[in-house]
């Protein structure tokens, strides 16, 4: 290895939660004098993931080990791991500097619980209780990140994980990730917060890095298309780990799993680190338990000028051999709309019911403006004629459509196609509306032009 070892922590937690990582390492030879453990507030309600990416540089320059751009590991756990990719997506000079990443339970994707944390019981029992400016507080701006299909991690996957260039590459030049989530949930009063497809606090699907975004451009003048954005990085390895949860895994780690983590961080080459996922990484490796398979969807409604739809709705729907169309409500079942902006939501869903029904599906979309000057419309409008005119009376709206798909979109390189289902990884939807002054054609509601005098 030969690199100093940063540890950076989760929310409402402290660095000392490394001790037991910190131990076991150094039993299996790595070097306790290079192992650099992180501590940060997280329990105040005006400090932003943001603000933590930052002072984690400011800290880094205080250690001569870790200043001036030197090379390093970095083992984090939950929000530690958005820490740290706030930090590097800065610039590609700091993801050279980082040689591997070991996520443990990383909120790659936010957690569930985020949203309730900002409530007041959610201050009760997770607020800072020592006394002093910020009693009670939860840090509602980090939860704000936190919280399930945030504009936050939508953006920043947009910068490493959906990058022109690969930010987790087939070199040496960017970082190797290695992603650990346990199998189990909490115990004891704790167990309240379960959820199923969770290790108590955040998803198996949404610990991962292997995510996609699919564009569904349904504005008249696009002709509706369905468009795939290109994947640069490569496949990261992710490793289930039997008997322990969120907590667990940190506090009291499997001595198999270090031993996979001291390996981990010896892989140098594109070779080593597909050899190591081969035999650890999931399907080779352990597996959650009983057999539901789960992936997370992330949609984002816009319309054509970029602005946000608040209010709309989708169902998913398979198509039989006939073209009648049958909705799956194992779909929408867990469904979240990110607090800040509806336009945002995110879908949890168990994969082996849809997969029964077949190969090709369909959604059905509405939006509603709300008022009857402008409404929604584009293609597979069932609201609309092919020319625009309302087939309903004015004044409603509302805008519904229908688009057909099957489940692999092809990129263009064929071979590379994408599946529309694929467990445990977070899939980005961006849907784009057409919004328009009604009516859509002659004279409009919005503004016109006085009559000539």
């Amino acid at each position: 290895m030969g690199r100093p070892l940063v540890l950076l922590h989760g929310y409402s937690d402290r660095g000392q939660s490394f001790d037991r990582w910190r131990q076991a390492l150094g039993g299996k030879g790595v070097s306790v004098e290079e192992i650099f453990v992180a501590s940060y507030v997280s329990r105040t309600n005006e400090v932003t993931i943001g603000d933590l990416g930052e002072g984690f540089d400011r800290a880094l320059r205080t250690r001569d080990a870790l200043a001036d751009g030197q090379p390093f590991d970095a083992i984090v756990h939950s929000t530690g791991m958005l820490v740290l990719r706030e930090w590097m997506m800065r610039s590609q000079a700091r993801r050279r500097c980082v040689k591997h990443i070991i996520g443990l339970a990383p909120a790659t994707w936010g957690s569930p619980l985020a949203h309730k944390g900002r409530s007041v019981l959610g201050a009760i029992f997770k607020g800072e209780h020592e006394w002093g400016p910020d009693f009670g507080e939860a840090g509602g701006l980090i939860l704000r990140g936190l919280e399930l299909g945030s504009d936050y991690t939508w953006h920043l996957a947009e910068h490493d994980f959906l990058g022109e260039e690969a930010a987790y590459g087939a070199s040496s030049d960017t970082p190797w990730p290695f992603i650990f989530v346990g199998t189990d949930g909490y115990e004891g009063l704790r167990r309240l917060a379960n959820e199923p497809g969770t290790d108590g606090t955040v998803r198996w699907a949404g610990v991962g890095f292997n995510s996609r975004q699919i564009s569904l451009d349904l504005t008249q003048e696009s002709g509706g298309r369905a468009t795939v954005r290109e994947w640069h990085n490569v496949n990261v390895p992710l490793v289930f780990v039997e008997k322990r949860n969120h907590g667990s895994l940190l506090k009291d780690p499997p001595d198999s799993v270090v031993d996979m983590v001291v390996e981990a961080l010896s892989v140098d080459s594109l070779e080593t680190y597909t050899d190591w996922n081969g035999v650890h990484g999931w399907p080779h490796g352990a597996k959650p338990p009983e057999a539901v398979e789960w992936q997370q969807f992330v949609f984002r409604a816009r319309d054509e000028r970029g602005d946000p739809v608040p209010d709309w709705y989708l169902e998913l729907c398979s198509v039989d051999e006939n073209g009648e169309m049958h909705r799956l409500e194992d779909f929408d079942l867990d469904v979240h709309c990110f607090t800040e902006d509806p336009s945002y939501r995110c879908f949890h869903v168990k994969l082996n019911d849809l997969r029964q029904h077949g190969e090709k599906f369909a959604l059905r979309l509405a939006a509603i403006a709300g008022t009857d000057y402008v409404a929604y419309h584009g293609v597979g409008s069932q609201n609309f004629t092919v020319e625009g005119l309302p087939k309903e009376p004015e004044g409603t709206g509302k805008w519904d459509a229908i688009h057909t798909f099957s489940e692999r979109f092809p990129s263009p390189q064929e071979s590379k196609a994408l599946q529309l289902f694929f467990p445990y990884t977070t899939t980005l939807v961006e849907i784009t509306f057409n919004r328009e002054p009604m009516p859509p054609h002659g004279d409009n509601k919005v503004l016109w032009f006085l009559a000539e005098p």
